[in-house]
């Protein structure tokens, strides 16, 4: 396992080995005391699964005051992976890294709390994507950012992407309150 820090140190990009023979392969996804050995401790308390088609993107979302950190990995398809730093008094505030993934990569993609999360599903299949998440899912703390923020700057592979209502219909970052964001801790 290699894990490698983004453009943002606080998101990192993890490297897993796959092990194929003629039956198939074998890849470990999530082994404790590895992952607290790199920094990334959880504990993780929730798994999720979504598959979603291509030409899809999903947030960007986040939970605060209930943040959640989240380890993404892909067993189907391929993903643009966002994550933006929502941190108030961040020296990256408003900075994103994004980070493709796909099933055959063997690439995980760790966001700690405070970042708000999306993904487009590209290319021509569905995408099946895991989230271990350090939070349970609070809907009380439930939070959307438009995806295409244009203060943001993300470069989205798609320019017409099938979304949720509360995807399409979410605000931008400056409008959001300060009460809405968590802050940095150093």
């Amino acid at each position: 396992m290699t894990v490698t820090p983004t453009a943002i140190p606080a998101v990192r990009c993890i490297e897993t080995t796959r092990y194929p023979d003629a039956r198939g392969f074998f890849r470990e996804v999530w082994r404790a005391s590895r992952y607290q050995e790199a920094g990334i401790a959880g504990p993780f308390v929730q798994d999720n699964v979504s598959r979603s088609q291509s030409g899809v993107v999903r947030g960007l979302h986040y939970q605060h005051p209930q943040g959640q950190g989240k380890l993404i990995d892909v067993w189907a398809g391929a993903i643009y992976d966002v994550a933006v730093d929502i941190r108030k008094g961040s020296p990256t505030f408003g900075q994103h890294v994004a980070v493709r993934l796909d099933a055959k990569a063997n690439r995980q993609v760790y966001i700690p709390p405070g970042f708000a999360h999306g993904f487009a599903v590209v290319g021509t299949s569905d995408a099946l994507v895991t989230y271990k998440c350090t939070a349970e899912y609070a809907p009380n703390c439930e939070h959307t950012i438009r995806w295409n923020d244009p203060a943001l700057g993300i470069n989205w592979p798609l320019r017409d992407p099938l979304l949720s209502p509360s995807d399409h219909d979410a605000p931008v970052l400056a409008d959001l309150r300060e009460t809405a964001l968590p802050a940095f801790v150093a």
